[in-house]
């Protein structure tokens, strides 16, 4: 199926609101169209008060109240459309940035891995919202500038015909203009674009790597890769603006000036010729005016229509990727957790196979513990277990039934998961161990938080439970952090418990409360760890020792120590022996 334009999705998101958008138009043609009587109503005002020498008041008066009248319905026209019309544009882009959100939701993790979250934020943020200008402004212009249009010449060819047909190739000679116009301002338009993501992605990740960029003292080189960007992006700007201030007001005033001296010199000679009253002179002069100002307003609007076409274009090619649906998974019953690894080869690039003919089976309630150097696979194996990412040969179960057969809600709803690094949201303790499930109560968080062993710590902040977390816990110590993901994992019960080197930045006294607690929460899961600690994993039922993507030994502790191969040099280096 091929893809749609542009414009026409920009048009399927405002069809949702055609009435409104339509009501709020013919709103606007009343307001156009009260305001474009005003010359006409002016020149009878004039012509009686000439003809009648200021004697006949009454109904000049009533034409003046009649001016009045449609001056105040232009403007409670004008103030309609205008609510009706915004309130329209904000209501398309909630919907537009809502849909990009539950797509996003729906992408593949590997998108992520290869995009700088400071473009992901752009697309969301500044991208929709560049868009609203094509809704809020520039329609509203364009129909204005149409009707306008249309009823001025109307008028003219009523006041004069042969005037009217001179005045008629305008619009014709400001359509070339304005082509040319978007032919160029949209190659720097797109750039600007463009940098402006780059510079919220180096914004993001300076932010977030600050300690790392002041303690390498990075603050200049940082500074100048940022500077970069943005006089890349001032440059275009300044080149943008020099093509819309040559094409926009400047030839239009110029050629508004030599149209209107034309037709004052055509006015001069007939009056030597035939008798002109000077009320179609000063009508005929208002109206030739007003044709310039829609065409300045349409000039005036461009550049808002492009960025919001560049933008609409950059949030539909997220849209257009690839993704899974994100699927109720109430009814799943809960796994027994008997997880099989069946010579499963994997890689992130083709061709660089980081798994290769990997083979394990945990039965439920083991504790399945892998190790091995850095890059040697261990985490890759989590991701394959999560449906993260597919195996490119072999397959994954869990309970016999192979994992590319549930949805991926299904697949993580009885999995719990501890990463090395671990995140707190914005929002109290209680909501970092619940996120929000109404399944899990107060009395489950504490006793979550209390089996392993945070809530001592919990219960002497100011605020308990309630006490809020800010910058991601940056106000708690990492083995604090820790603790409360580890609660977060055992609130949710479930039957396979993946720890991803779970242990690494805790000091020894919060891993002696993180084992004791282990040795209750594994009773019963299947349980997976990643550790480069391995002092933590002695009792693990299962060890495998990964190199290169491969399983090389396998065995308790106690039989990998008897065969004297990498795991026991590994764990004699730990251990600060000598390695025999």
């Amino acid at each position: 199926m091929p893809k749609q334009s542009t414009a026409s999705r920009l048009f399927a998101y405002a069809l949702v609101y055609k009435f409104r958008i339509i009501g709020a138009l013919l709103i606007l043609c009343c307001a156009v169209g009260a305001e474009l009587c005003g010359p006409f109503i002016t020149k009878t005002i004039i012509d009686k008060y000439l003809s009648t020498g200021g004697g006949d008041l009454s109904s000049v008066l009533w034409l003046i109240a009649l001016y009045i009248g449609l001056i105040f319905i232009a403007s409670v026209c004008n103030f309609t459309q205008s609510y009706i019309l915004q309130s329209t544009a904000l209501r398309i882009i909630k919907n537009m940035r809502m849909d990009l959100m539950k797509h996003i939701q729906r992408i593949p993790l590997k998108y992520f891995d290869n995009t700088p979250i400071g473009q992901v934020v752009s697309r969301i943020a500044n991208d929709t919202e560049a868009v609203r200008d094509l809704f809020m402004s520039f329609m509203a212009t364009f129909v204005v500038s149409l009707v306008q249009l249309t009823g001025i010449y109307i008028a003219l060819f009523i006041l004069d015909v042969r005037l009217a047909l001179f005045c008629l190739p305008l619009p014709l000679i400001f359509i070339v203009i304005m082509k040319i116009h978007l032919k160029y301002s949209k190659r720097f338009i797109t750039i600007m674009r463009a940098r402006l993501s780059d510079m919220n992605a180096t914004i993001n990740e300076s932010i977030a790597v600050m300690p790392i960029i002041q303690a390498y003292r990075r603050e200049k080189v940082t500074l100048e890769e940022f500077e970069v960007l943005n006089e890349d992006r001032y440059v275009n700007q300044v080149k943008q603006f020099r093509v819309f201030s040559l094409s926009s007001r400047n030839i239009v005033g110029v050629i508004g000036s030599l149209v209107t001296a034309l037709v004052v010199w055509y006015f001069g000679r007939e009056s030597l010729q035939t008798v002109i009253s000077f009320g179609v002179f000063y009508a005929f002069i208002d109206y030739l005016s007003r044709i310039f100002v829609p065409i300045i307003g349409i000039f005036d609007q461009l550049t808002n229509a492009q960025r919001a076409f560049v933008s609409s274009e950059k949030v539909f090619a997220v849209m257009d990727l690839e993704g899974m649906e994100v699927e109720k998974s109430h009814e799943v019953s809960r796994p027994e957790g008997i997880v099989k690894f069946d010579n499963v080869t994997f890689a992130y690039k083709s061709g660089e196979n980081v798994l290769k003919h990997i083979s394990f089976e945990a039965r439920k309630g083991e504790t399945i513990a892998l190790v091995g150097h850095t890059g040697s696979g261990k985490s890759s194996i989590m991701n394959l277990l999560l449906g993260f990412y597919e195996p490119d040969q072999g397959t994954i179960s869990i309970d016999g039934t192979d994992i590319t057969t549930h949805s991926k809600q299904a697949l993580r709803k009885h999995m719990g998961i501890v990463l090395q690094d671990p995140y707190l949201f914005a929002g109290d303790i209680k909501f970092n161990v619940s996120l929000y499930n109404q399944d899990i109560s107060l009395e489950r968080v504490q006793a979550a938080l209390k089996d392993v062993g945070a809530a001592s710590f919990v219960e002497q902040l100011p605020n308990g439970y309630d006490e809020q977390v800010v910058e991601r816990g940056s106000t708690l110590s990492s083995g604090q952090r820790q603790l409360i993901s580890f609660a977060r994992a055992l609130a949710f019960d479930p039957s396979i418990l993946i720890l991803d080197e779970a242990t690494a930045s805790i000091d020894s006294e919060t891993e002696g409360l993180i084992q004791q607690a282990l040795k209750v929460v594994s009773e019963g899961r299947t349980t997976l760890v990643i550790a480069h600690r391995l002092s933590t994993i002695r009792e693990a039922n299962q060890i495998l020792v990964l190199h290169r993507g491969e399983i090389v030994e396998r065995g308790n502790h106690d039989q990998l120590m008897a065969i004297e191969g990498r795991y026991y040099k590994m764990y004699q280096l730990q251990r600060g022996e000598k390695a025999s």
